[in-house]
C-alpha cells in the first residue's frame, strides 16, 4: 500500500497480524487495513477517520450469511435441502445420502454418500467422521447401523450402503430414522457432530428419494435427570418408546421375526420356517444376545408340539433357516394356534425371553392374516415378518379345544 509513488507506507504491526476470527472458515481478505483506522496520507490514508467508523466495515463480512461462509452449491436435481437461517445449523456442515423402501423385501436402503464442511473436531482441524443409523422407536444396540471412518477430512466420502430388514408398512407410517455424524477418537469418547431426523412416512415404495440436508445439533433426550451421560447410548429412544407405550394395547417392540408358513396337502401337515429374526432386544451384558426359538401349536393336550431351533451366539440378526413340520389335517388347524417365541440361552441359569408372537383366529393384525392365507392357500409358501412384544403367550392355547 502505497501513499504516493515512491513513497512506502509504513504500516502498523497490529494491521500485519491481524486474522479474520469471524465463524466458519477463514477466507481471503481484500484488504487487511479496512479492519483498522488508516492514519495514512492520501485518499486511501482515511485521513481523521476513527476506530468506530473503521469497525463499520466490519459489519458486512461479520453478519454475512452462513451459507456464504461455506460456499454456496446448487443441489442436484432431485434432491431435498433444508434451508436454515441460524449459525447452528450450517456450521455442523451437510450430509448427502439416498432411502429406498422396497416393499417387497421389507426392506430400508440407505446409502450414504458423503458430507461437506464438518465441524472441526481434532486439534489439526480435522475430524474422523463416521455414520450412525438408528430407528426410532427402537433399542439402540439391536438397531444401529455405522459406516467405515474417514480419516483427517471435513468432506468425507462414503458411499456405502446400509439396509434394514423387516421394515413392513407399518413402521413406514410411524418410524423415524436417526442418522447421526460422529468424530471417532481411539483415545477417548467419539465425540457427536451433528444428526438428521427423518420420518419414515416421507418415503414411496420402491422409489429413491435423494437428501442433501444441513446437520442439526443433537436432539434433548427424555431420560432421567439422575442419568450420566455414559449411559446416553442406551436411552436415545426413551422418548420416542415413552409416547408409543402412553397408547391403549401398545406393547414394548423386542425385534422382528421372519416366517415362513405352508400346509402341505401331499403331507398332510403345517411347514413352519424359521428363517430369521432382526433387530432383537439385547439381554446380556456385552449387549448381544444367544438367541434360540421355540414354536408350539396350541392347544397341546399331549405337550407333543414343542420345536426348537438351535442356538446362534453374540448376535441381535440371527440366521436360523430351520423347518419344522406338524401332521395335522387342515380342518383340524382352524381351532389351533401357532406360538413362536424367542430366548436368550444363559448357561447356569434360567433362559431369558425377549419377544413372542402368536399366530391364530384368536390373533390380530398380519398374524392373523398370515395364518388365515396359509389355511386358505395350501400348498403354497407364504413368507411375512412379524413383530416379537414383550408379552409372553400363555402356557395354555389361547382358543379351548374343541
Amino acid at each position: 500500500m502505497r501513499g504516493r509513488r515512491g513513497d512506502r507506507m509504513t504500516i502498523n504491526i497490529q494491521e500485519h497480524m491481524a486474522i479474520n476470527v469471524c465463524p466458519g472458515p477463514i477466507r481471503p481478505i481484500r484488504q487487511i487495513s479496512d479492519y483498522f483506522p488508516r492514519r495514512g496520507p492520501g485518499p486511501e490514508g482515511g485521513g481523521g477517520r476513527g476506530f468506530g467508523e473503521a469497525a463499520t466495515h466490519l459489519a458486512p463480512l461479520a453478519l454475512a450469511s452462513p451459507v456464504a461462509l461455506l460456499g454456496a452449491t446448487t443441489p442436484e436435481d432431485g434432491a431435498e435441502v433444508d434451508s436454515y437461517d441460524s449459525d447452528d445449523a450450517t456450521t455442523l456442515g451437510t450430509l448427502e445420502f439416498d432411502l429406498l423402501y422396497d416393499q417387497a423385501s421389507c426392506t430400508l436402503h440407505c446409502s450414504i454418500l458423503r458430507a461437506k464442511g464438518l465441524k472441526p473436531m481434532d486439534f489439526n482441524g480435522l475430524a474422523d467422521p463416521y455414520v450412525k443409523l438408528h430407528l426410532l422407536p427402537g433399542a439402540c444396540k439391536a438397531n444401529k447401523l455405522k459406516t467405515k471412518t474417514q480419516r483427517n477430512t471435513l468432506n468425507p466420502v462414503w458411499n456405502e450402503d446400509l439396509m434394514y430388514s423387516g421394515i413392513t408398512d407399518d413402521d413406514i407410517t410411524h418410524k423415524v430414522l436417526r442418522i447421526s455424524v460422529c468424530d471417532e477418537d481411539k483415545l477417548s469418547h467419539n465425540e457427536f457432530i451433528g444428526e438428521i431426523r427423518i420420518p419414515l412416512r416421507r418415503l414411496k415404495p420402491s422409489q429413491k428419494k435423494h437428501f442433501n440436508i444441513c446437520l442439526e445439533r443433537q436432539v434433548p433426550l427424555a431420560s432421567p435427570s439422575s442419568m450420566s451421560a455414559a449411559l446416553r447410548g442406551i436411552s436415545c429412544y426413551l422418548k420416542e418408546l415413552e409416547q408409543a407405550e402412553q397408547g391403549p394395547g401398545l406393547l414394548e417392540e423386542r425385534g422382528r421375526i421372519l416366517l415362513n408358513l405352508s400346509y402341505s396337502s401331499l403331507r398332510r401337515g403345517l411347514l413352519v420356517g424359521i428363517v430369521r429374526c432382526a433387530h432383537l432386544a439385547a439381554m446380556d451384558v456385552n449387549g448381544y444376545s444367544d438367541p434360540y426359538v421355540k414354536t408350539y401349536l396350541r392347544p397341546d393336550v399331549d405337550k407333543k408340539s414343542k420345536h426348537k431351533t438351535g442356538v446362534k451366539k453374540k448376535t441381535l440378526n440371527p440366521e436360523f433357516n430351520e423347518e419344522f413340520f406338524y401332521e395335522m389335517e387342515l380342518s383340524a388347524l382352524a381351532t389351533k394356534t401357532l406360538e413362536v417365541t424367542v430366548w436368550d440361552y444363559d448357561i447356569g441359569k434360567s433362559n431369558d425371553f425377549i419377544g413372542g408372537v402368536s399366530l391364530g383366529p384368536g390373533a390380530r393384525g398380519e398374524a392373523r392374516k398370515h395364518w388365515g392365507d396359509c389355511l386358505q392357500q395350501p400348498d403354497t409358501a407364504l413368507e411375512r415378518w412379524h413383530t416379537l412384544t414383550s408379552e409372553l403367550p400363555p402356557a395354555a392355547g389361547a382358543l379351548p379345544s374343541a
